[in-house]
């Protein structure tokens, strides 16, 4: 391992055109996803992703989505430095951002500041290109609807692939129904294309040491905001204090209780066609929540 760091630090040295030596390396943790390392150098600590070569594509995703959020200027994002791969392995330097503990005022900010980040928008839903969700393949064909979009981009695509896992057949048929009205569940819901993370729930954000929240992990689109904030309480770990601060700075529109069900299924969905389990039987659930108003 340390002859492979080695030879990524002489790819960083390259597109830094300078000189870096590695002069420690820490393994932080493995994930279900990656390998990270601290890496500390001659010229700075930088963050290092690693990972199969063929998982190059979402690390130069992620790579194009960091820079997106620290170009909306809201909120703080790992300065992504270079994707590239070595010896059969892709990696993604970023910058190192030494965490502290959150607090009850990194919390508000949080929430103030991913309202601003929502405010910036664009003029269809998705992205310039596919990312991952987890590592699963996350489609952002840009459309002008909401609802289509969420109906072909997110949910069509996960129902195809609960499918070829051998999902149970009433999860089959309550995803067909549940396709068929779509447009109803977001009648009249207009939303403006947002900045999203995409993936925010818990583990996907702390506190620097300054104080200031940090998002990473990002599973970039622009769709509704409402997404955002649904992932936030599928999982937990969010306080009150986030969403009073979210809500002070842009309160969410009327209906958001009922569509924060169809938002979070595309999660629910995901983590079935990852990890199987009691996920399948939580998505059918969800899908008869969402359909009892319309029998």
């Amino acid at each position: 391992m340390n002859k492979l760091l080695r030879k990524i630090v002489d790819q960083l040295a390259q597109h830094l055109r300078t000189e870096v030596s590695l002069l420690s390396q820490q393994a932080l943790f493995d994930g279900d996803i990656n390998q990270s390392f601290l890496l500390k150098t001659t010229t700075d600590s930088f963050f290092v992703k690693l990972n199969k070569a063929s998982r190059l594509s979402m690390f130069e995703a992620e790579a194009a989505a960091l820079q997106t959020l620290s170009n909306a200027n809201t909120l703080r994002v790992p300065t992504p430095i270079l994707a590239g791969s070595v010896d059969h392995h892709a990696f993604l330097i970023m910058e190192y951002i030494e965490m502290g503990s959150n607090s009850a005022k990194s919390e508000e900010a949080l929430g103030h500041s991913l309202a601003s980040m929502h405010q910036n928008s664009t003029t269809q839903f998705g992205w310039t290109r596919d990312n991952t969700i987890g590592t699963t393949p996350q489609l952002n064909q840009q459309q002008d609807n909401w609802a289509i979009f969420w109906r072909e981009q997110r949910i069509t695509p996960q129902l195809q692939w609960a499918a070829e896992r051998g999902a149970p057949s009433s999860l089959k048929q309550k995803g067909a129904q549940l396709l068929a009205n779509m447009e109803i569940l977001l009648n009249n819901h207009n939303p403006s294309p947002a900045l999203l993370h995409g993936d925010l729930w818990g583990g996907n954000w702390s506190t620097a040491q300054s104080g200031e929240p940090v998002l990473y992990d990002p599973a970039l689109y622009y769709g509704d905001r409402e997404s955002d904030l649904a992932m936030t309480e599928l999982f937990g770990g969010f306080s009150s204090r986030f969403y009073d601060a979210y809500n002070e700075s842009w309160a969410l529109d009327a209906g958001y209780q009922q569509r924060k069900t169809l938002y979070n299924l595309y999660h629910i969905f995901n983590h079935f066609n990852l990890f199987g389990g009691g996920y399948g039987r939580q998505a059918e659930r969800m899908i008869d929540t969402l359909l009892k108003p319309l029998n």
